[in-house]
């Protein structure tokens, strides 16, 4: 067996390498880690492939059940210490008004694990008496149809800004005032409300704060979720806009055309940048609804998209089937599901995996409209042994309830070789360290061995056969002091997988 890998080791290895890259083309990647989600790194495959993970449904981990809880389908989830803090929007009802989310409030629930979750009873707005867990009221400027917080932890960043959020809602539709701050149904006049985001800030997550000032983005669409981070890379706040195709902005209100993402930036949260929309290089058009972007907190100089993808044309299951089962009239046309996309900065989304990342599955009520759309936030779980992100699924139904999907960490795709051997080269690239580990997994039968290569090709050190599964496995090599001899020069690696999944590398000090 084993003169057979080495004899097709020897053939995997006999393929030349280009002649030496220019140096600018060298990108450095310090001793960040390394994810197999696009192909930024990627030379050339033999007999590998990239493939898109399987998320494990974990299934439901809250029901949306209390009376202001309709329509709910943006939300949050913010891993603070050790807090998971999840934020919502509901509704609440309202007499004579057709959309259950006419009237929106923004709710607020709590985890000590990401697993169990509890909505807890704030003194903050109650409803017919009851205390519940809404942090933001029904508002005129529609703050809660969107609203989108993020955790602003940087050193320097002062504690009542710890966290900061957008939120408000395009165009001139009515809306009821609500000018107690408390819910009480008719009493308010039915106003215009004002067009653009607002910006919030807050101490703990809980209690926010309106800043002053004009709002962002007036005269977008901003009908959807807009997404609001910090990119540590690009030293930046963004907010990332549902935009349209065809107008949806100052210049040209009336839109038409496919669902899109549109980028702004800012470096105080006060003046930003005119949204500019996101490429997608040559994938083929397609409604993204929303977009969930943020960096990968394991990596975050790369952002992680998680959009739910919309069909509004299309139906699954006749009409009566959904009317019969209680579906809203509003939502029986169109089917949706979950994509990964992933960007390094700028205004590029990077679409190397076209496919469904999360199916609707065998659930009826996942297949009418406005379902399976992602939660913003991808956080540790299970002591870091996993992954988890969230779902918000039964749209409008008694039903509604946040779902838990698992991956294990910097698993959302990987490289994967058959039982027989296959190879991956990467482009040169410079790093930082003295040290390579590998995410990785193989079969009994399997392995993983990687090699080091100079710009020109040459092999300098070639690592042990790998076995096992680990999320950190250090390397041994068979020359051990070429990785720090190397640090900071052009370098190439070549993987070498049998029956195995590579899934991140990592150069470490």
């Amino acid at each position: 067996m084993n003169s057979l890998r080495s004899l097709c080791f020897s053939l995997l290895i006999v393929a030349t390498v280009t002649a030496p890259a220019v140096a600018e083309t060298w990108p450095d990647i310090g001793s960040r880690r390394e994810l197999f989600v696009d192909r930024a790194l990627v030379e050339s495959m033999d007999g590998v492939r990239m493939e898109l993970a399987r998320p494990r449904d974990e299934g439901p981990v809250l029901i949306f059940e209390d009376p202001w809880d309709q329509a709910v389908v943006y939300t949050t989830v913010i891993k603070d210490g050790g807090v998971y803090r999840l934020y919502y929007r509901g509704g609440v009802p309202a007499a004579g008004l057709t959309d259950p989310a006419d009237i929106e409030v923004t709710c607020y629930a709590e985890s000590t694990d990401g697993i169990h979750w509890r909505k807890p009873e704030l003194n903050i707005h109650d409803y017919a008496g009851r205390k519940t867990n809404i942090i933001l009221p029904p508002d005129a400027r529609r703050i809660s149809h969107n609203f989108s917080p993020m955790l602003d932890d940087r050193p320097g960043v002062p504690a009542s800004q710890r966290y900061k959020a957008v939120g408000g809602r395009g165009g001139n539709r009515p809306v009821l005032s609500v000018e107690t701050g408390r819910f009480e149904h008719g009493s308010g006049d039915e106003v215009v409300a004002t067009g653009g985001l607002q910006r919030l800030v807050s101490a703990d997550g809980i209690h926010w704060e309106v800043l002053p000032g004009p709002a962002l983005f007036d005269g977008y669409a901003l009908d959807s979720l807009n997404v609001l981070t910090w990119l540590p890379e690009e030293e930046v706040y963004a907010v990332y806009l549902r935009t349209w195709t065809e107008g949806g902005t100052p210049d040209n209100p009336g839109f038409a055309g496919y669902r899109t993402v549109s980028r702004a930036t800012s470096r105080d949260f006060i003046h930003w940048s005119k949204p500019e929309p996101m490429s997608y290089g040559d994938a083929p058009p397609e409604h993204i609804y929303t977009n969930a972007t943020t960096p990968y907190f394991r990596a975050p100089h790369l952002l992680i998209a998680l959009p739910f993808r919309f069909w509004p044309e299309r139906r699954a299951y006749a009409e009566e089937v959904f009317v019969e089962a209680g579906v809203h009239p509003g939502q029986l046309k169109g089917v949706s599901d979950a994509v990964l996309m992933t960007s390094r900065g700028g205004t590029r989304y990077d679409r190397t995996f076209m496919q469904s990342f999360i199916r609707p599955g065998r659930d009826l009520f996942n297949w009418h409209a406005r379902n399976n759309a992602p939660a913003v936030g991808v956080v540790p779980t299970d002591g870091g042994d996993t992954i988890s992100f969230y779902t918000t699924t039964h749209y409008t139904m008694p039903s509604a309830q946040l779902r838990r999907y698992t991956l294990r960490p910097d698993g959302f795709a990987a490289v994967r070789a058959d039982y027989a051997p296959g190879s991956l080269l990467t482009k040169p690239f410079r790093y930082t360290g003295d040290r390579l580990n590998l995410n990785f997994a193989t079969s009994a039968a399997g392995f993983v061995q990687v090699e080091l290569l100079d710009a020109d090709g040459i092999v300098l050190a070639r690592s042990d056969e790998l076995i096992g599964d680990d999320l950190e496995r250090i390397v041994t090599w068979s020359n051990g002091t070429v990785v720090a001899a190397q640090s900071g020069q052009p370098v190439r690696l070549r993987f070498t997988l049998q029956d195995a999944d590579l899934y991140a590398f990592q150069f470490q000090p």
